[in-house]
């Protein structure tokens, strides 16, 4: 997992080095992105941008669900990702796989009440990497996260989620 904050860590270096030491294994790169260019990303396996990283990234806004699949499509061919994992906010998450046919699956929202965002991103890579690492699937992995960002944007401050209440969504 590579949770990337835009400090100047993260480089173009650091990724491709750790492109090749994964190459050949059973590592799944997950990335979060902060640089507009997602070319420093290209190739690794699931990136998780919000909507607005994805929209400058894809240089397209979106407006309707059509908009939403000509990004998803653009991103994943152009990139080559494997999978785009878009966070939207109160609209939810929209999964996009490589060689889906169907465009691409829809999470809605899981918080019930939201008070601060702070860190739902992060919640949402690090249990979508660590589902990914258990051997879920991309939709198992992503429904996880879904459900325990929703968790975290329901505390106050930068929060995290319990094992209990996790299950305790689900």
């Amino acid at each position: 997992m590579i949770s990337d904050y835009s400090k100047g860590v993260v480089s173009r270096e650091l990724i491709e080095g750790i492109k090749a030491i994964a190459a050949g294994s059973e590592i799944f790169l997950c990335v979060d992105p902060k640089q507009s260019d997602f070319s420093i990303y290209s190739g690794v396996h699931v990136i998780t941008p919000n909507h607005h990283e994805a929209q400058r990234a894809a240089g397209l806004e979106i407006i309707n669900g059509d908009d939403l699949l000509k990004l998803g499509e653009t991103l994943l061919k152009k990139f080559d990702f494997q999978a785009l994992l878009v966070t939207r906010g109160e609209e939810g998450m929209s999964l996009f796989e490589r060689g889906r046919r169907i465009g691409h699956t829809h999470f809605p929202a899981q918080a019930k009440e939201v008070y601060d965002v702070t860190g739902a991103g992060d919640t949402v890579i690090g249990v979508l990497a660590l589902a990914l690492a258990a051997q879920a699937n991309l939709r198992e992995a992503t429904s996880l996260a879904n459900h325990a960002a929703g968790i975290v944007v329901g505390k106050v401050g930068t929060s995290t989620v319990s094992q209990k209440e996790l299950i305790g969504v689900l």
